[in-house]
């Protein structure tokens, strides 16, 4: 059976979720994100900004959100434990004019801060209002094909001092990195202490004779 969950019009930017079944599935990337690096800029109550990320069946659990601190703005850091295609978002905000009104995304900048975000987005988006998870908005492929890191900027919101979200969900295909590999690189790459002085103490002896 196919699992094709978006309606076959694309309206305003967004596809609307017409399979629900099958999004557990689909939005299952928060569990390749390293929570344990999750930053979230600006956030009111440190670390909520990681609750947001969670399964899709736990997206109407509205006791865990994060909340803007100072203004409206948010920025969210994720960095992933290997490489992703993004192929959508989906974002669940307040009830009222907290709920983001625009998404700005940035791929493969783990350094980033509010300072930065004058640069232009890989991609942005208007966001409606959504309070069920029912709207989907697609990433262009070809820019977000190899994602270790995904920046997420809220610039603003439709009218509220703050912002509040309690669901993200990303889709797309997961791709694992082969540490080993990493690691038998980076030894590689590294000089070794003990090769050094050995180096050394050859050429001193060299000198001596």
């Amino acid at each position: 059976m196919s699992r094709q969950h978006h309606c076959d019009h694309n309206c305003n930017g967004h596809n609307s979720i017409n399979d629900p079944d099958n999004c557990g599935l689909l939005y299952s990337l928060y569990t390749k994100i390293d929570l344990s690096k999750l930053e979230c800029l600006n956030e009111s109550i440190e670390g909520s900004g990681r609750t947001v990320f969670k399964p899709w069946e736990e997206r109407l659990n509205f006791d865990t959100f994060v909340e803007s601190d100072c203004d409206e703005e948010l920025l969210f850091k994720i960095p992933f434990t290997g490489n992703v295609k993004l192929k959508g978002v989906i974002v669940i905000g307040g009830e009222d004019e907290s709920h983001p009104s625009r998404l700005r995304i940035y791929k493969n900048r783990p350094d980033m801060t509010f300072d930065d975000v004058v640069a232009e987005a890989d991609q942005e988006f208007e966001i409606m209002q959504d309070q069920t998870g029912s709207l989907e908005y697609p990433l262009k492929i070809v820019k977000f094909s190899t994602v270790f890191h995904l920046t997420i900027h809220i610039p603003k919101n439709y009218g509220a001092e703050k912002t509040k979200v309690y669901y993200i969900g990303l889709r797309g295909e997961f791709t694992p990195v082969n540490r080993d590999a990493i690691l038998i690189a980076n030894y590689e790459l590294a000089p070794n202490p003990a090769d050094c002085k050995a180096g050394i103490k050859e050429t001193m002896m060299h000198q001596i004779h």
